[in-house]
């Protein structure tokens, strides 16, 4: 996967006149921070223009392909479903409602809350360069999601990469909010930890409380089956680019982001049977598949004897098999 060329020409402009060794050294300090617990904290973490272009850059790709494979996902779930307005909260430059509008060009209306004023110059900056009409239009503004804010329902909400920033004890409040302002459909992402999925589990559990239908990745809305000590996530590779790679003193020409999601709607979906929870385990003649199934976790072995070989070499990590696929 490759970031979309008007965003990665955008990145690329930001970075004109900063030289990657300054990034470079601006990007290990944020790292640093970042493993001191400042994450949290904006104020300490993101403390300078630089300290913004150098978290943009490192970062932007990575949560892009995964906003973009979690919206992927959910867009499967409904294929009929054309959403015309879009609600990112905690939008950072943007990068969720770049990779909603590479899903569904019928967005006309976006809106963007972010708390950082560094963060929404830049994003103004990128969406100006945006090929999306909705994007370049598209309505920023600054809040604390803690405090007080006040939107009108959007047809697609997303809430990616920000829940872990935020203090547990206001996860509930935001949830119940993000929901009474979704017209049709909320996605929330988060890294693809052990923290981030029990977060995304209680977000889960609350919402189907709430009457919310689940779209993806479960296949259910029974309680999650995951056992303790492991956790659901996915993986989507991005491509780097050239900067990029300097930027992190990489080798590889990409990178694997690890991310957790729950996606669910107003509306049911059709069904599905499972979802492939690991990368499936190749063998002369066989394929081991582990899935999250309507009767909880399974590990099923599919040979070529068997009527779903063809549909099953085809499977990989985070697709979902329909009820006719299932093995």
């Amino acid at each position: 996967m490759q970031l979309p060329n008007d965003l990665r020409l955008a990145l690329e402009r930001s970075l004109r006149g900063i030289a990657p060794k300054q990034l470079a050294t601006v990007a290990a300090e944020l790292s640093a921070r970042y493993r001191e617990g400042h994450a949290r904290d904006q104020a300490t973490f993101l403390r300078t223009p630089q300290d913004v272009s150098a978290y943009t850059a490192t970062r932007m790709p990575a949560t892009w392909a995964a906003a973009y494979a979690a919206l992927h996902a959910t867009a499967r779930r409904q294929p009929d479903w054309q959403p015309c307005s879009h609600l990112d909260i905690g939008a950072g430059p943007g990068t969720a409602a770049w990779a909603a509008t590479a899903i569904w060009p019928t967005l006309e209306r976006i809106s963007l809350l972010e708390r950082d004023a560094i963060m929404i110059k830049l994003g103004r900056e990128f969406a100006a360069q945006a090929q999306s009409a909705a994007l370049r239009s598209a309505s920023w503004t600054q809040a604390d999601l803690a405090g007080q804010w006040q939107v009108p329902p959007h047809d697609l909400v997303t809430l990616a990469y920000v829940l872990g920033e935020l203090p547990q004890s206001k996860h509930s409040a935001l949830v119940e909010r993000l929901w009474s302002v979704t017209g049709a459909t909320l996605v929330i992402i988060e890294p693809g930890t052990p923290r981030g999925f029990e977060l995304l589990r209680a977000v889960r559990a609350q919402l189907i409380a709430a009457g919310a239908h689940i779209l993806a990745p479960c296949p259910h809305a029974a309680a999650c089956p995951m056992a303790n000590g492991d956790w659901c996530h996915f993986s989507q590779r991005i491509e780097r680019t050239k900067i990029h790679r300097a930027i992190k003193g990489a080798e590889l020409g990409y990178e694997d982001e690890k991310f957790s999601y729950v996606a669910v709607s107003r509306q049911p979906a059709g069904p599905i049977a499972a979802r492939v929870l690991r990368h499936p385990q190749s063998q002369p003649g066989r394929i081991g598949l582990e899935l999250c199934t309507l009767a909880g976790l399974q590990q099923r072995t599919v040979t070529k004897r068997d009527p779903g070989w063809r549909e099953a070499r085809g499977l990989d990590w985070g697709d979902e098999l329909l009820p006719n696929e299932e093995q």
